[in-house]
């Protein structure tokens, strides 16, 4: 854009104009939008005359003006602010001075073009939506440091005050702080006691502008319900620097909402509303009055400081700014006179040349340290040159820095970064040894870390093995007890079986060796090793007894077998005793 491309842009005051949508009680009067595409967009107004004026009528009946642009009744917010107010924010952005104002009569829809209305959230104005795409722009560019605050200015009655005064917390609008205008010697004008508050995003802005909004002066007229009876100026200011740069960028953006001229015989106020209206239509004359001085090219002095407001606009106007103007126009027939007037200003305006200036300035701070960083350099490399080494001791203070930027060096992950002590070897020796040192003490601490590691180990270790041991233990104890369980249950089984072979013995050739077999010494059976191998012993010979095999045809009698099978069924404890056989067996 031309604004990011030279350091100086001339240009015209931009001018554009809005036509209010009619209300429900007005009739339209004769107008005519002409959009050429070759040529500048035209409006025309077409005024007949009245038979009351006479025959002879010299007034003329068509009125045709030339705009940027010209929104009819039915153009949405959005497409106003694209057309107006973004290209003026881009040129802010870039640096430089930018302003937004409208101009109409009461009612004709400023305050709605600037500000918005309230019902619905497509109804923002220019200025949320200007702070939106701001601070959208400054979050996407990385590439620069931005700061950014905001003031609110109103002009009331000829009297300045402070809508953002965070010290007050006003209930009218005298409680507000009163804003008076300094000039410098240069003729810049300078806010005294016009605060500036920070606004680090979209949120901390609109809230500002939302406190700002509810201290307005607003009455209720003839012609509008909720009239602005003061001029507001909300400002944002915009500082940006590149990263290791010692120039500076300041530039702001004015977003004024003018106070509506009303023509006091016609609506009929009286009293406070007189009053106002008296000093609204007079600030309004001055501003024409600058404005027609200024579009004079042979007119040497500007009546700048005939009012507030022509002052506080005054680079706005015909100075360091890229400034455009909208005109409100009500399109109702009682109101003509009023929009032809509102667009002959107009007219008068877009005759007006500004040069805007980027707004660069050196910090003196930052370009103070550069030039003590390139001075040392400019040593350090004679000293080379020269041969001539210097061999006093460093200072502390010396020293300090030395350590900041070895671990400034250190921390840092880029692998690109470098330790730029200069061509002192002194300095250089000494981030040799330091770093050394660092080493030596970060190999100490990761042993110690190590052998404390493995030292936990070894514990964590240890009490698992002991752990397991005394598991180990209990597990033994319980096998030795289920043991013991069973060698008495066996001993007892003994003792019935004992008895019972005693009454068979006399039925059976094989008593004998049946009473061989079960004759153990039960004092020698103690160990539950002895008892296993008894056990077996014992099942073994049982086994090889010919009159208790189940098998029929043995040499068993048939009586004896029946006699034996009664027994075994009739025994209380022969479920047990197999029980226990199997548990042997299976051990």
């Amino acid at each position: 854009s031309a604004c990011s491309a030279a350091a100086m842009v001339k240009e015209t005051i931009r001018v554009y104009a809005r036509v209010k949508p009619l209300g429900r009680r007005q009739q339209a009067a004769i107008y005519s939008v002409d959009n050429d595409e070759k040529t500048l967009p035209s409006l025309e107004i077409v005024m007949p005359h009245e038979l009351a004026d006479g025959f002879i009528n010299n007034k003329r009946e068509s009125y045709k003006f030339k705009f940027q642009k010209i929104f009819d009744q039915e153009e949405k917010q959005d497409v106003v602010f694209d057309s107006i107010a973004k290209p003026v924010a881009e040129c802010v952005l870039a640096g430089y001075n930018g302003t937004i104002f409208a101009y109409g009569q009461t009612g004709s829809g400023k305050t709605f073009t600037i500000t918005g209305g309230a019902e619905r959230y497509s109804d923002r104005g220019i200025i949320p939506r200007t702070l939106s795409y701001v601070f959208n722009k400054l979050q996407k560019d990385s590439s620069k440091v931005y700061t950014t605050h905001v003031s609110y200015l109103e002009i009331y009655n000829e009297c300045g005050y402070d809508l953002l005064d965070p010290r007050h917390e006003a209930s009218r609008l005298e409680d507000l702080t009163k804003v008076t205008i300094m000039e410098d010697p240069d003729q810049n004008i300078h806010l005294k006691n016009l605060s500036l508050q920070k606004a680090s995003n979209e949120e901390e802005a609109l809230n500002l502008l939302f406190l700002g909004d509810t201290n307005r002066m607003i009455a209720e007229t003839p012609m509008n319900q909720a009239s602005s009876r003061s001029h507001c100026i909300f400002t944002i200011h915009i500082s940006s620097k590149e990263p290791g740069s010692a120039t500076i960028r300041h530039s702001k953006l004015h977003l004024v909402d003018l106070a509506g001229s009303e023509r006091v015989a016609k609506t009929g106020v009286g009293g406070h509303l007189l009053t106002e209206a008296k000093y609204i239509n007079l600030s309004l004359h001055y501003l024409e009055q600058v404005i027609i001085a200024l579009a004079e090219k042979n007119r040497s002095h500007i009546p700048y400081r005939n009012s507030m407001m022509t002052s506080v606009l005054r680079d706005s106007l015909g100075g360091n700014c890229m400034t455009t103007m909208i005109a409100t126009l009500s399109i109702d027939k009682r109101n003509i006179e009023e929009s032809i007037s509102t667009c002959r200003f107009a007219q008068r305006v877009a005759l007006i040349k500004n040069e805007a200036v980027l707004n660069e300035e050196i910090d003196p701070r930052l370009m103070i340290v550069q030039l003590q960083k390139e001075i040392q350099e400019l040593k350090d490399e004679l000293a080379l040159v020269t041969g001539k080494q210097r061999t006093s001791e460093l200072s502390q203070e010396e020293l300090l820095h030395l350590d900041e930027l070895i671990e400034t060096f250190l921390e840092d992950n880029d692998p690109d970064s470098t330790l730029d002590v200069g061509a002192d070897t002194r300095k250089i020796k000494y981030c040799f040894i330091r770093m050394k040192q660092l080493m030596k003490h970060s190999n100490m601490a990761d042993k110690k870390l190590l052998s404390q590691n493995i030292s936990e180990e070894n514990n964590i270790n240890k009490e698992a093995a002991e752990e397991e041991l005394k598991k180990m233990k209990e597990l033994l104890r319980q096998r030795d007890n289920e043991i013991n369980i069973l060698v008495n249950m066996l001993k007892k089984e003994k003792k019935k079986s004992q008895d019972a072979l005693f009454q068979l013995n006399s039925a059976s050739d094989g008593s004998t060796v049946l009473e061989h077999s079960l004759s153990l010494n039960l004092e020698e059976s103690q160990s539950p090793s002895c008892c296993l191998k008894e056990t077996k012993d014992f099942s073994s010979s049982i086994n090889r007894l010919p009159f208790l095999s189940r098998q029929t045809g043995g040499k068993m009698s048939l009586g004896c077998q029946e006699a034996f099978e009664l027994f075994k069924r009739d025994h209380a404890d022969n479920i047990t005793i197999e029980d226990n056989k199997q548990l042997l067996k299976q051990r």
